[in-house]
């Protein structure tokens, strides 16, 4: 291969991508001023500021503000929601019910001041966007899906190991401690309480202990 053959290769590695690059600072940037501001109120003046791009580049991008929006929950929200919450719980383990205790605890523990005072981005839009947008509301809704589905593939593993009953539903349980957590994260946020939240993730660990199978 020549050299000239070598800097081609390099140059067209970088256009590949600085799209890519400009894409992601546009979602980070997106992201922040959507949850400090809600999405009506999210400014695509501040958002291309913030990313250091043109209106341009971001139209490029994405045709208009809910496509960006959209994307935000899609590439966002949604990996950053389900990696702090269903990552711990793929790891091999005797007791899968402890790992996903262990996930609410490290969540009460680690949730910083202003998490709580500005909520769970996910929530805030679904409370904001479902009930005007189909589009957000259908996203939002997989995302809660995707959590759902991994609580409750958790639970299911844990009555396969015989540390949780045979009795307990694992759907309706894994849809009560999403709603659970989203709704502490709601009640912490108006009250704007640290404790409240971190007494709620505690709550929520102690439960799950009744769910385990006695010998």
């Amino acid at each position: 291969m020549t050299s000239t053959t070598r800097e081609s290769d390099k140059t067209s590695a970088r256009r590949t991508r600085e799209p890519e690059q400009t894409r992601q600072k546009i979602l980070r940037s997106a992201f922040n001023e959507i949850y400090r501001r809600g999405f009506q109120s999210a400014s695509i003046d501040r958002i291309v500021s913030d990313a250091g791009v043109t209106k341009g580049a971001l139209y490029h991008h994405f045709p208009d503000k809910a496509s960006l929006g959209y994307a935000v929950v899609d590439d966002v929200i949604r990996g950053h929601l389900l990696a702090r919450w269903l990552g711990p719980l793929a790891e091999e383990t005797d007791d899968p019910l402890a790992a996903l205790q262990h996930a609410f605890e490290v969540r009460g523990k680690e949730v910083q001041q202003h998490e709580v005072e500005l909520g769970c981005p996910l929530n805030n839009l679904a409370q904001e966007m479902s009930p005007l947008d189909e589009e957000f509301r259908a996203r939002i809704e997989a995302v809660f899906d995707a959590w759902r589905d991994g609580f409750a593939s958790t639970i299911e593993r844990a009555k396969a190991a015989g540390s949780v009953r045979e009795d307990v539903d694992s759907r309706n349980v894994a849809a009560f401690l999403v709603a659970a957590a989203e709704g502490s994260f709601g009640v912490a946020k108006n009250a704007r309480s640290l404790e409240m939240f971190r007494a709620n993730m505690e709550l929520l660990a102690e439960y799950l202990e009744t769910l385990r199978a006695r010998a």
